[in-house]
């Protein structure tokens, strides 16, 4: 796995926003996350899967995240991925944030509340997901994945998204993760809503390059 250095790069128009956007991006995310978890009828996916190794470690969710992170990078080998900027940004920003979002975000007990919860976090989850990946500065560990095999199989990112977030769910779940209809939902409807919040969110500056996600994300197969 190379380091791409045009990732690396900001100088080019719209570097502030784009900054602006990656980090805001990726705490977002983590904020999603931790709705999802506080709503409590099922975490997403690869939630599931952190919370079952949590489960059976000393590890908080934040810091499983990030130990999962420097593992799925090294998937990214064979994919001839390379990571940025918002690659490594996406390893520190959620892991750190994860825990303190879980931490000052209330439980709620009624129902309709924890549905909202739920319905915010699968809809922001995309959006932040689009929102990092859209500035070209290097998808996360587990969307270079998404790209990466989309490229190589030719296949949609709603679909292998799909696939992946099933694959997790399931490793997750036998590991002790908690599964409920949320986990259901998220995977079968993040991957159409990334791919219809990606364009809405891909700055015009940046050029398109084999791993980013805006070309396979934009096309409706």
């Amino acid at each position: 796995m190379t380091i791409d250095s045009s990732r690396w790069s900001l100088r080019m128009p719209r570097r502030t926003r784009r900054l602006t956007q990656l980090v805001a991006g990726l705490v977002a995310y983590a904020v999603s996350m931790a709705l999802m978890m506080r709503a409590a009828l099922g975490s997403m996916p690869w939630d599931v899967f952190h919370q079952g190794v949590a489960g059976r470690t000393a590890l908080s969710v934040g810091a499983v995240t990030v130990v999962v992170a420097v593992g799925v990078l090294l998937l990214w080998i064979p994919l001839r991925e390379r990571p940025g900027l918002g690659t490594v940004a996406n390893v520190v920003v959620i892991g750190a944030t994860v825990d303190t979002a879980l931490a000052v975000l209330p439980a709620p007990e009624a129902l309709w509340l924890r549905t909202a919860y739920a319905v915010a976090g699968i809809v922001l989850n995309a959006a932040a997901t689009a929102a990092y990946i859209g500035v070209g500065l290097g998808p996360g560990p587990r969307d270079g994945l998404m790209t990466g095999l989309a490229a190589r199989t030719g296949l949609s990112v709603r679909l292998v998204r799909t696939a992946i977030e099933v694959t997790v769910v399931l490793v997750g779940w036998a590991l002790g993760g908690v599964f409920g209809p949320v986990t259901v939902v998220y995977a079968l409807a993040v991957g159409p809503l990334v791919q219809w919040f990606l364009p809405r969110f891909t700055v015009g500056a940046v050029s398109p390059s084999p791993s980013t996600a805006s070309p396979r994300c934009s096309d409706p197969s």
